[in-house]
């Protein structure tokens, strides 16, 4: 979602600023050349299409559903693109503390790497949850899946996180397809 917020944005600054540099062409244009026909931007005449137009026609009334719905697309889309970041307990009055979940799945990940036998790991982490997925080549899932459960809870355990996020554990090992 907070791609889909960031793209819209951008899509949206670009088109302000475009309608922007079309506006300062039209009015310098306009200044330097005050009997002339506009350069870029018909305004005239879309003027005297819209005076006649009166605002209780099909055309305004669809005009305005869409713009309604596209704003409020708008607004949802940017309610839910909310911040990800993983709240830690408060050290003191006044004082709120969080991490990116990047730097959480870092920090798991390097606990589960320095585990002997693992020969990768791949972590994403949340404020819900973290899901561990290694690979080794010596241990199959029965035996490395219980340490690394473990290696896990005790960076959990290290980390002073407000709410404890659920861990999901998944070992890919040649052992386990034979």
């Amino acid at each position: 979602m907070r791609f889909l917020v960031r793209f819209l944005s951008t899509v949206l600054g670009l088109a302000v600023a475009a309608g922007g540099a079309l506006l300062a062409i039209e009015v310098g244009w306009r200044s330097w050349q005050p009997g002339r026909a506009p350069l870029i931007v018909p305004w005239e005449r879309w003027r005297e299409d819209l005076a006649g137009l009166p605002w209780t026609s099909t055309s305004v009334r669809v005009t305005a559903v869409i713009v309604l719905v596209a704003g409020l697309l708008f607004v949802l889309f940017a309610l839910t693109a909310g911040s990800r970041a993983v709240r830690m307990t408060d050290p003191a009055d006044g004082i709120c503390v969080s991490t990116s979940p990047r730097a959480l799945a870092r920090l798991v990940g390097l606990a589960v790497r320095a585990q002997a036998n693992v020969t990768g790991a791949s972590v994403t982490a949340s404020a819900r949850k973290v899901r561990v997925r290694a690979t080794s080549r010596l241990e199959n899932e029965d035996q490395l899946r219980p340490r690394l459960l473990e290696t896990v809870a005790t960076v959990l355990d290290d980390v002073p996180l407000e709410r404890r996020p659920k861990v999901s554990v998944v070992v890919d090992s040649p052992k386990d397809r034979r």
